[in-house]
């Protein structure tokens, strides 16, 4: 019978994934039991459950959320944007960034352990098919040793057959959030060469989950991810980590040792860290806060009836025996910096109108004149966001007395997420008229409430060269 290979010892002088002699050290990280592990998972489960299920839930006519980059609308719980909004991503995406940092100062990497979409698919996906195929990890390092036989070759077969399969469900997913179910479904149905780029895109999705989970796995959070990288710049004394008690631990030593600490050197904190750190070393780059290690140490002191702790959610002056300071300059600075981005991204939103409107000059001659009017033509084209038809009126603000837009009272209408262009006449009585000047056109609906809102410039003659019985058309 095959033996697993021994653990490899961690130290602070190179990752453990990777060899003496450069090669990679694949790790097999066994399962810890507790209340953290618990919660992760429930937290894996429910974040899963949401990204399968949003692209299900409809909300006024659409998914929860649907980037529906053929028609450039882009649908939010809800609520509409179209492309031209998309500026609003700035606050979105730097809102996001600047929270992470801000979670990062108070609690570490709790993100990357309990949150990160790769660790909970790997953790909770991944290296759940891996265990119900495989065994436990001290069964998964004696497949790795064992030659290569027609069952570990079909075991692999199917564990990578299971992974294949997987990673295109969660690629399907993901396409169905810019194409809707329902016309995700009917692509399977046809050929794929006549859908050539969503096919593409599964396709790539697929590989790049599948080398991913399949075999990179970690190196992706130590190799590539800078977030580790931040870590040092985010953090400080006070913030939440996982640390260990080396006061109350060391010295190591065995249980019936009364000269030793309470560690007793099991490795259990090792043999279950998915990066394959000993956090008695302290805080490294490559811990992600996963806090499997608390639940394996705590297993071993209820074993041992010693008071867990010895591996916890602490600061670095809390594990001093010192109180940590949750108010303190840098946490004070970030969440003034939150507070003004969650004002200037709700400002924006207020600002985003159900229609959107752009007033532009009709080509040709700039005014025209009659024995009572000097007249301008504009296209007004307008966009919808809404999902039911949208009736509205025309209005004209910030003109000379008696302007008005011509046949303003009409009611118009536009079509459920439609965009449509529409001839704006705009005439200024002679008598009244005393130079170009600005105008507002105010697109009402049918209730009076505005919709929205866009500016135009007004031309003309020179008032001094305007003849009273001026009954020519065109520019003088």
């Amino acid at each position: 019978m095959n033996r697993p290979a021994p653990l490899k010892e961690p130290t602070l002088d190179s990752v453990t994934t990777i060899n003496e002699d450069g090669s990679r050290y694949f790790l097999h990280p066994a399962d810890a039991r507790g209340k953290f592990t618990l919660l992760r998972r429930l937290v894996g489960i429910l974040l899963l459950a949401v990204y399968a299920l949003l692209p299900w839930i409809p909300i006024n006519g659409h998914p929860a959320v649907f980037l529906d980059l053929g028609q450039q609308r882009f649908h939010f719980f809800g609520v509409t944007f179209a492309v031209q909004e998309v500026w609003l991503l700035f606050f979105v995406i730097t809102g996001l960034a600047f929270s992470l940092f801000y979670v990062t100062a108070l609690f570490g990497r709790i993100w990357c352990g309990w949150t990160c979409p790769y660790t909970v698919f790997l953790e909770h996906v991944y290296r759940r098919i891996e265990r119900w195929l495989e065994g436990d990890a001290a069964a998964r390092r004696r497949l790795d040793a064992a030659p290569m036989s027609p069952a570990k070759f079909t075991r692999r077969a199917i564990k990578h057959a299971a992974f294949l399969a997987v990673s295109a469900v969660i690629a399907h997913i993901f396409l169905s959030y810019f194409v809707s179910v329902e016309q995700l479904y009917g692509m399977m149905h046809d050929s794929p060469l006549d859908h050539v780029k969503s096919f593409g895109v599964v396709s790539f999705i697929t590989a790049v989950l599948y080398f991913g989970f399949g075999w990179f796995r970690e190196q992706f959070c130590i190799i590539l991810c800078p977030y580790g990288r931040f870590q040092s710049v985010l953090t400080d004394e006070d913030t939440l980590v996982i640390g260990y008690d080396a006061k109350r631990g060391e010295p190591r030593g065995k249980a019936n040792d009364p000269t030793a600490g309470a560690c007793v050197d099991c490795h259990r904190c090792i043999q279950v860290c998915p990066t394959g750190i000993d956090i008695r070393n302290g805080l490294q780059i490559e811990c992600i806060g996963c806090a499997a290690c608390i639940d394996a140490c705590d297993d071993i002191m209820a074993k041992l009836k010693r008071p867990k702790g010895l591996i916890r959610y602490s600061s670095n002056r809390g594990l001093e025996g010192k109180s940590t300071r949750w108010v303190r300059g840098r946490t004070i600075l970030y969440s003034g910096l939150l507070a003004l981005g969650m004002i200037a991204l709700t400002i924006s939103l207020l600002s985003v109108k159900p229609v959107r409107a752009n007033l532009v000059r009709m080509p040709g001659q700039p005014f025209f004149l009659t024995e009572t009017t000097v007249r301008n033509h504009f296209r007004l084209r307008l966009v919808s966001k809404r999902n039911e038809p949208t009736k509205f009126h025309l209005r004209l603000a910030g003109g000379p007395e008696g302007s008005q837009i011509a046949a303003a009272e009409a009611i118009q209408e536009l079509p459920p997420l439609g965009e449509d262009l529409f001839t704006v006449p705009i005439e200024v009585p002679i008598a009244n008229y005393r130079g170009t000047f600005d105008f507002r056109v105010i697109i009402e609906g049918e209730d009076g409430k505005e919709l929205t809102r866009t500016a135009g410039a007004f031309a003309g003659p020179h008032p001094r060269l305007m003849q009273p019985s001026a009954a020519t058309t065109g520019k003088p």
